[in-house]
């Protein structure tokens, strides 16, 4: 892997956690939710978050398109390139606007339809994900840091115990998900919100997140490149990876594992 991705990685980084802090004086301050046209929520934190983000990524990489949700949202024609950004600057705004913890901020980057790096804060809790998809040789990898530094994440086979199985908070009811579970042996099933679910899987802590409704490409871009960089995969129906740059930005159904 070349210096260059390494370079790119490392800004993702940074406007990651600059993001994550200005999110996090605006849930200190208290603001007001808002509802946008296709009927979620926006706050002053999701527009502060974006705009340090798409300023600082075209500021440094004027040549990378970028793709921002709230930009898409105030209709700003956005399309896909060989190689762009895809921004989520506040990534579970209802747990946000909800005083929950599990919300992110994710910043990816796609090569040719497929995640090449993203980087997930936490704001909450501190946490950073990284990743480079590609060898370990060549600069690829998975990394986690927090207040014990900046480690090395992977994720994991399915112990003997059973599968940890993470679901979206919002579709816990779902019969979909059940359906999901009983053909699997369950340890435990955990609804939590955000790409939150995808860290867990990365970096060893849970097994399978099925995803049934819809989400959004710039949802899962950086935290589909850190699973994968950490060994696992995101995949639709027939096995395939989920791709990027598709009409109207809307995924699929798809199904996040750890190790096969």
């Amino acid at each position: 892997m070349d210096h260059d991705l390494q370079a790119l990685l490392g800004l993702a980084e940074r406007l990651a956690r600059q993001a994550a802090a200005a999110i996090m004086e605006v849930r200190a301050r208290g603001c007001a939710i808002e509802t946008k046209a296709d009927e979620t929520p926006v706050t002053e934190a999701d527009r502060a978050a974006e705009a340090l983000i798409v300023a600082g990524l075209r500021a440094a990489t004027s040549a990378i398109p970028v793709v921002a949700e709230e930009e898409v949202a105030a209709g700003r024609i956005a399309e896909a390139a060989p190689l762009f950004w895809l921004v989520d600057p506040l990534d579970g705004t209802r747990e946000f606007a909800a005083d929950r913890p599990d919300f992110a901020v994710n910043i990816g980057l796609v090569r040719d339809g497929r995640p090449l790096l993203g980087a997930v804060a936490l704001p909450a809790t501190g946490e950073l994900f990284t990743g480079i998809v590609g060898p370990v040789a060549r600069g690829g990898g998975a990394w986690k840091q927090d207040g014990s530094g900046r480690r090395p994440i992977a994720a994991r086979r399915i112990p003997p115990e059973g599968a940890v199985i993470y679901a979206s908070r919002h579709y816990a009811d779902d019969p979909r998900i059940a359906a999901f579970a009983a053909g699997h042996r369950v340890a435990r099933l955990v609804n939590v919100g955000s790409a939150v679910k995808f860290c867990r899987i990365a970096e060893g802590e849970g097994d399978l997140y099925p995803r049934f409704g819809v989400t959004m490409e710039w949802d899962t871009a950086a935290p589909q490149a850190v699973v994968e960089a950490a060994g696992g995969s995101v995949t639709v129906e027939g096995g395939a990876p989920l791709l990027y740059g598709k009409p109207g930005w809307r995924n699929p159904d798809f199904l996040c594992r750890g190790l096969a």
